[in-house]
């Protein structure tokens, strides 16, 4: 359930973007994120979690969904945030690689490591377009505008790390509904602290209903996930994850009227491909 909700993320996110820009929409999306949450998913009193899972987990997530929402937003044109996305959809094999590492079995990281190059190589080919990616332009736009695939790389790393990690840590308490509305709290002051201030043009009822759709994607698609990897197999959700960027490319050319093209179909089986040979890969023993 969290894979297929976090899949329209990048869509709503953008057509949010639009009509609020990117620090007030993302500084909204969160706010009703956080309430939805808040009244429907009610933590845990703070007393019950663990310091280091409170404070460690709370900033790896607080600067994950920042710097997510902040890079689809401040992309400058519809391919930079199709590039952006794929640099945020390498948390997948991050995540993998990174549960390997930790998970004690012999050369764990060389026998997951081919599974996920094919995976990561139809990531490529599903998010590229029909095109397929532009190499020299997607160097050219990072050197014009770094900062969201700055952003979109370092969080990516962030989420792997906390998906990885935050299980041991947490002791069996979610902190997803603590930690949201701290999102939103942060990207208020980056809202503020930008200076950009309420958009030019009065947003539309398109617009605010966007922003209750989003929200409620997204911390919804937390919450499951927040639940899985307390309670589920690390491994075997690393290598479902895998399913995001293909789904989400999927809605977004829903949602922005673009059709699928060759290359996706074959960068989603390249997907699966991947995917099946981690999952033969962690089921030995």
């Amino acid at each position: 359930m969290a894979i297929v909700l976090w899949s329209f993320m990048a869509g709503t996110v953008r057509i949010v973007s639009e009509g609020f820009g990117a620090t007030l929409g993302s500084a909204l999306i969160y706010t009703f994120g956080g309430i939805l949450l808040l009244i429907f998913r009610r933590p845990a009193p703070l007393k019950e979690f663990p310091r280091k899972y409170l404070i460690g987990g709370g900033l790896l997530f607080v600067f994950y969904e920042s710097s997510i929402s902040l890079s689809l937003g401040l992309a400058s044109t519809d391919a930079s945030s199709v590039e952006v996305s794929l640099v945020n959809y390498l948390w997948p094999t991050m995540m993998v690689l990174l549960a390997a590492g930790v998970s004690h079995r012999k050369n764990a990281v060389l026998k997951v490591l081919p599974g996920a190059v094919v995976a990561t190589a139809g990531v490529v080919l599903a998010v590229g377009g029909n095109s397929g990616l532009d190499w020299h332009a997607a160097a050219a736009h990072i050197a014009q505008n770094p900062l969201p695939y700055i952003l979109a790389f370092l969080g990516a790393f962030a989420w792997s790390i906390y998906a990885v990690f935050t299980p041991a840590w947490s002791k069996g308490v979610d902190g997803t509904s603590v930690f949201f509305p701290c999102v939103a709290v942060a990207l208020w002051i980056i809202h503020f602290a930008s200076g950009q201030g309420m958009p030019a043009q009065a947003p539309t009822f398109k617009s605010w209903l966007f922003v209750v759709i989003t929200a409620v994607v997204i911390a919804g698609g937390y919450a499951c996930w927040g639940y899985g990897i307390l309670h589920g197999s690390m491994e075997r959700l690393a290598i479902a994850s895998y399913a995001t960027p293909v789904l989400s490319t999927g809605a977004s050319a829903a949602l922005l009227g673009l059709a699928l093209s060759v290359p996706f179909w074959f960068g989603a089986l390249l997907v699966a491909a991947g995917s099946v040979l981690n999952y033969l890969v962690s089921a030995r023993k």
